[in-house]
């Protein structure tokens, strides 16, 4: 079977293993079936059961759900500087652990270190995997088999089930819950402290906010505290930023300089989020402290290999020039986007749609409020406009409709709120190519009866 001229074209796309894997399958399947030796009936089959194989699953997509760093879509795109960096360093030998001068062994951080150390205003600094591996790490060498104090009201949980008392676990301490949930204050700190205390650790609620009858310690506050009992603090910053969003017209986010500033020793953030770049967890702070978390046993499980570093170092050196960032670090650009700008796109772009769609839909332009995501300013709405489709008269069919726009060649991501389609332009940052697909969406959309059937 597998020298039939039917499969020849399969097998110059996908390879002979594959091609007689189906083979095999097609022959259980069919096994005493008129059809089994039917070269056209089994090309066929075995080319439909191979097409997911042939594609890639990681694929491009627009993002228009209405949140920036939208985790299940990849949070940040980065800056063309460092995609050229990425894609030098994977194309060629580079100097990942090689000191050109003294032509021996070098340090991976020596890449990135300068330059955080710049930007933040700290001793020293290093680089993981990400955030978690970060405050892990953090942990790990500074606490292990001892006593960490967190305030109550900080005990969060993100993403796919990070919990500060898991990570604590995980890292060998002992979690000493200090305060209440609304209300933690500086002698509920002070108690707490013991022979057995490593570390006070304040954490950012990046992904919530508690609001009423509140009471919190700020850095000025508990740095004297750690300072008299000789204890470091460590602060996950969460997202963290390196310069003050406020810039733009937008809501104020801790930089990881105003932590340092603060008398902070060790500072952990994330480089994907707000800051454009790769995903990283960076670590900030005191020499003493950060040469003991770079010498930890993670730090090798946990450390950025040549794409990331590469990446990394190139968005870092942008952010030597602030000014400049909205014009060249996507991230930023597109939380700084103007609400005209946006509605201008959504102008342009409705005759387009209106035509795609046909009979049996109804689109227009609605004002909307999104979000930044990734746990960066949880209560803080960006204002937006998107395009918005809902069903003619009664009936539905969104759920359709939208699993339609997921199946164009670049999948098209909204999201449905109030029996409406929503497609938030905020992130649209390839209108050339989003307006090219509408023209195809004819043959792919539920037109007329359908528009207005009952849904899927």
């Amino acid at each position: 079977m597998a020298n039939w001229p039917a499969l020849a074209a399969l097998i110059r796309r996908v390879g002979r293993p594959l091609v007689v894997e189906a083979l095999r399958a097609w022959a259980e399947v069919r096994r005493g079936q008129p059809d089994v030796a039917d070269p056209d009936a089994c090309a066929s089959w075995c080319e439909g059961r191979l097409a997911g194989l042939a594609n890639p699953t990681l694929r491009r997509v627009f993002n228009l759900t209405g949140t920036v760093l939208h985790t299940n879509l990849g949070r940040a795109l980065m800056a063309e500087e460092a995609i050229e960096a990425a894609v030098t360093a994977m194309r060629s030998p580079a100097t990942l652990e090689y000191d050109l001068e003294g032509a021996g062994r070098g340090e991976r951080d020596d890449h990135i270190a300068p330059w955080l150390c710049r930007l933040t205003g700290a001793e020293a600094a290093t680089a993981v995997n990400n955030n978690a591996g970060a405050v892990l790490i953090a942990l790990s060498a500074l606490a292990a088999g001892r006593e960490v104090i967190v305030s109550r009201g900080e005990l969060i949980e993100i993403g796919g089930a990070f919990r500060i008392p898991d990570i604590m676990a995980r890292a060998g301490c002992r979690l000493v819950e200090v305060g209440t949930t609304n209300r933690t204050h500086l002698r509920d700190y002070a108690a707490a402290i013991g022979p057995d205390t490593a570390a006070i650790m304040k954490v950012h609620p990046s992904n919530y906010a508690v609001q009423g009858f509140t009471k919190s310690v700020t850095a000025a506050e508990l740095v004297p505290l750690a300072r008299e009992k000789g204890l470091p603090v460590i602060e996950d910053l969460g997202s963290g930023t390196l310069v003050d969003l406020e810039i733009w017209g937008l809501p104020h986010e801790p930089t990881a300089r105003e932590a340092i500033d603060a008398g902070i020793d060790v500072v952990t953030f994330s480089g994907d989020k707000l800051l454009g770049g790769p995903q990283a967890g960076l670590v900030v702070g005191k020499k003493s402290f950060i040469e003991r978390i770079a010498k930890n046993p993670l730090k090798r499980a946990l450390r950025l290999d040549k794409v990331r570093l590469a990446a990394l170092e190139a968005t870092l050196r942008l952010y030597a020039d602030p000014e400049k960032l909205v014009q060249r670090v996507p991230t930023i650009r597109t939380l700084a986007r103007p609400a005209t700008e946006i509605h201008a796109q959504a102008e342009r772009l409705l005759p387009a749609l209106v035509q795609a769609l046909g009979a049996g839909w109804q689109a227009g332009i609605k004002p909307v409020r999104g979000q930044i995501g990734s746990g960066a300013l949880p209560v803080d709405l960006l204002p937006s406009f998107a395009l918005s489709v809902k069903a003619q008269g009664k009936g539905g069919g969104l759920d359709k409709l939208a699993e339609a726009f997921r199946r164009l060649p670049i999948p098209v991501i909204g999201r449905i709120q109030d029996e409406t389609l929503l497609f938030d332009l905020r992130t649209l940052d390839d209108e050339a190519a989003f307006a090219a697909q509408l023209t195809s969406t004819l043959t792919l959309l539920p037109l007329e009866g359908e528009g207005q059937g009952g849904g899927a």
